[in-house]
């Protein structure tokens, strides 16, 4: 999970980072008062998940709260990249002498974690990586040793950064540390991490990502969900514990096993071609031992999705099995009754699949078709869907 920049200095203050004060908002009223309260001057800087702000007017100097009002107004409904400023942080300005760059993160390829430092902050740190490749340094960081002050200060040391400002820098940089581990983050960037001219290190900017697989170790990670921005089926998936995920297509698609989910992905891709492009509408896994009840959830959620013209119910029975799937088919239908208006092609393959075909051909409903074959299933949901 991505953060705001105001959500990151949140977790920056948790963890002693030292930062600038400043609160969000998302009006210019609010942004007027909030400058009043800080009583000097500040920055007015849209927040959304994407780079480039400044360079898009999205990050303005207000010298007065009446500037900050006015920058408000002009950055609220800002379209960045696509992204439309819905929120503005309002931070005191800060003196800076000179900007620096700090991040940690996961590094995939080499299987381990790695902290990247350059003198050179404040731009685009590829743009750094590709003219000035000798002045970011790459450390790799050893997971069970992590960074303490001495290597933290190695680091700084190995980016360049300014003898007089080691000292303070590493302090800065242990903590950011500190928030990688201990939010199981797997990046935390910091750019520009500026030097005042009284030399002191601050994180002005942040950009924090959350494992979402460490999600049941911080319950107080959920606050940082962006409800607005989520798809609000991804959403309900969510609440019932379904590993959803919505595509651009008109068939639905429901199986059990990942593995299974992504082979009927691509059959139905390729079925579709021969009935005008028709593509799968998401993937949605009920997983090894879904009860009835998750089936009945699954269903619920894809047939919510007005792009869904018909849905696919691919299930090859072992933990689950297919008797249990075809009576979450039934009580889904049943629960869902006029609503459920699109047609169900299922294929069940496995432990008790002549039970859970038997007890889907006694139910009869007109909506539900049974395929022997999960070729012969994504055709005719393909077929279903073109015929909307």
């Amino acid at each position: 999970m991505d953060l705001f920049e105001y959500q990151a200095k949140e977790l920056f203050v948790k963890h002693g980072v030292p930062s600038s004060e400043g609160r969000v908002t998302d009006t210019a009223e609010d942004a007027r008062a909030i400058a009043e309260e800080i009583g000097k001057p500040v920055m007015i800087k849209s927040q959304v998940k994407v780079g480039g702000r400044g360079k898009a007017g999205g990050v303005k100097y207000a010298a007065t709260p009446d500037d900050a009002f006015t920058h408000a107004q002009n950055i609220l409904g800002l379209d960045i990249k696509g992204h439309i400023t819905k929120k503005i942080l309002v931070a005191e300005a800060k003196d800076i002498a000179e900007e620096y760059y700090i991040s940690f993160l996961l590094d995939r390829s080499n299987r381990t974690y790695l902290a990247m430092c350059s003198v050179e902050g404040g731009m685009e740190i590829e743009e750094v990586a590709v003219k000035s490749p000798d002045r970011l340094a790459k450390i790799a960081v050893d997971a069970v040793k992590g960074v303490d002050l001495a290597f933290a200060r190695s680091i700084a040391e190995q980016g360049h950064l300014p003898a007089e400002v080691l000292d303070a820098a590493a302090v800065t940089i242990q903590k950011l540390w500190e928030v990688f581990v201990k939010e199981d983050a797997t990046l935390v960037e910091v750019n520009p991490l500026v030097r005042t001219p009284n030399d002191e290190i601050l994180a002005l900017d942040g950009k924090v990502t959350l494992d979402a697989n460490a999600e049941f170790r911080h319950p107080d990670h959920a606050e940082f969900a962006d409800i607005d921005a989520t798809d609000p089926l991804e959403l309900k998936a969510k609440e019932n514990d379904l590993n959803y995920v919505k595509l651009d297509g008109e068939v639905g698609i429901i199986g059990n096993g990942a593995g299974l989910v992504m082979s009927t992905l691509d059959v139905v891709a390729y079925a579709g071609e021969n009935h005008g492009g028709v593509k799968p509408a998401n993937f949605l896994d009920i997983g090894g031992g879904a009860s009835a009840a998750v089936m009945a959830a699954g269903l619920d959620v894809i047939l919510g999705d007005s792009q869904v013209k018909s849905v696919f119910v691919n299930v090859f029975g072992g933990i689950t099995a297919c008797d249990a799937v075809a009576n979450g088919i039934v009580g889904a239908l049943n629960t869902l009754g006029a609503e459920a208006n699109k047609p169900l092609v299922v294929r069940l393959d496995g432990n008790k699949v002549e039970e859970g075909r038997k007890i889907l051909a006694d139910f009869n409903h007109p909506l539900v078709t049974l395929a022997q074959t999960m070729d012969e299933g994504a055709d005719k949901a393909a077929e279903l869907a073109a015929a909307k």
